[in-house]
């Protein structure tokens, strides 16, 4: 660490020797903010404790940024940037966003302008939901708030809905991607029709599905489902995110049914135990505990299960990180191939209006992808070419749809070489393509999106 405070100039100065800082809390809990907290939560983990008499206020944690494009790129905006508002036209006043459940930061609407939160984290345990809850309570003696409304995501066992619930304020749900979508246009001011492109790991479909890798067409007040990447299960549920190996099966399963135990060569199979494989067959044929998903940060993790890369993860995204830190840019060969769709009659999957909906048929881009591995090539080329597909597959989705103005956002556009080859390919096909800078792609930005999209709904009322 460089010292940013006086105090950490003196001590520093003493040490004379390099320090290396991390937060002082544990594993998915807020970092610790009073001495006795600190004693208790971190008691084995440190040798000593310093102290000292100053109270800190609220707990803040370190910015993490990348650059991209030649610009900044926030992937978590806490020190230096939280609680910078950002002034939106036709924001309705004295809203409160709750934000989602992984990446969690709070909004309120004050005069024109949305105040985003710092980062408080996932939502996964009690200390955090304490953590979420003092924040809410903070921003709204801080900006004197009374909330008229209260804007949730719409899955209804994420703690923040939950918590929104309570608050006996009108609760003013908002599909996950379309709040995406809408951030990233908040960002960027841009108003009326774009296509947003929302991929990510999870979140609440229309449908009761679990969506992910979604193409929304918006207007001023709404959106449609315009593209989504071809569903396929998850079993296990939430053991597959855990376990890019069960991503994996879930997804040959859609192409080769129980033929996949037999495919010469794949190493997936080297992960599993005959009868570990077995269950997981059994409960692919008879849907149990298999959700479906369109998810492209799912697909992310297939590819790299497939590819030999990660078969468990200690954290999240930890697999798609591997995947595009292994991707060798000098590789000359191909995309995969790839097929769009027209969704059959009865099967329109559309939101708030009626029209035409592309399924993106990844079928030849698997098959691509396990015969490369089978025969051996290099994980970086697999990872590049992977890569190069996604982007074909935005460029050929907005060919199709025909709206020029394309906006990338959700966690998947926090991978650099993604972000970067698909504004290059936008760019090169005539397309103006959006990207974020300063409000976090992935869900850290939730709040701000659905603190626009219901100042946007009730202007359209």
């Amino acid at each position: 660490m460089l010292p940013y405070t006086p105090l950490h100039h003196l001590l520093l100065r003493e040490l004379e020797f390099p320090v290396i800082a991390t937060s002082g809390n544990v594993s998915d809990e807020p970092i610790c903010i009073e001495e006795g907290e600190a004693l208790e939560r971190l008691r084995g983990m440190a040798d000593l404790f310093l102290v000292h008499n100053r109270p800190i206020v609220r707990h803040v944690d370190d910015s993490i940024v990348r650059v991209m494009l030649g610009r900044e790129l926030v992937l978590r905006r806490s020190r230096g940037y939280a609680p910078l508002p950002l002034q939106v036209a036709g924001l309705s006043p004295d809203l409160l966003a709750v934000g989602a459940h992984l990446k969690n930061t709070v909004a309120v609407s004050v005069d024109g302008n949305v105040f985003l939160s710092q980062h408080i984290g996932d939502l996964e345990n009690q200390e955090a939901s304490d953590a979420f809850q003092k924040v809410i309570a903070s921003f709204r003696r801080l900006y004197g708030l009374n909330p008229a409304g209260v804007a949730a995501d719409l899955h209804p066992d994420y703690v923040s809905t939950r918590f929104a619930q309570k608050l006996e304020r009108p609760v003013l749900p908002v599909q996950h991607h379309y709040a995406h979508v809408v951030s990233c246009m908040a960002e960027n001011q841009l108003e009326g029709t774009v296509l947003g492109v929302a991929w990510d790991g999870t979140g609440y479909g229309l449908d009761g599905t679990v969506w992910g890798g979604e193409f929304l067409l918006t207007d001023e007040h709404s959106f449609r489902r315009a593209a989504f990447l071809r569903q396929f299960t998850l079993p296990g549920g939430n053991q597959a995110v855990k376990e890019p190996r069960r991503t994996a099966v879930g997804l040959l399963y859609e192409i080769y049914g129980e033929g996949l135990a037999d495919i010469p060569g794949l190493p997936l199979l080297d992960a599993f135990s005959r009868r570990e494989l077995q269950v997981l067959l059994r409960m692919l044929s008879r849907r149990v505990n298999s959700p479906v998903t369109s998810s492209a940060g799912r697909l992310f993790d297939a590819v790299a299960s497939l590819a030999g890369l990660r078969q468990r993860v200690s954290f999240e995204g930890q697999a798609a990180m591997e995947l595009e830190f292994a991707l060798d840019e000098r590789s000359a060969a191909p995309p995969y191939r790839y097929e769009l769709l027209a969704v059959p009659d009865g099967l329109q999957q559309s939101s708030m209006k009626q029209g035409g909906t592309i399924v993106v048929d990844w079928e030849p881009l698997v098959k691509g992808i396990v015969t490369d591995v089978c025969q051996g090539v290099p994980v970086g080329v697999v990872s590049k070419r992977f890569h190069d597909t996604l982007a074909e597959i935005i460029l050929g989705v907005a060919g199709r749809v025909g709206e020029r103005r394309v906006v990338l956002t959700g966690g998947c556009f926090q991978n650099r070489y993604l972000t970067e080859r698909t504004v290059q390919r936008l760019e090169a096909g005539g397309f103006r393509p959006y990207w974020h800078q300063r409000i976090p792609p992935n869900d850290g930005g939730i709040a701000l999106g659905q603190a626009v999209a219901v100042s946007r709904q009730k202007k359209g009322m």
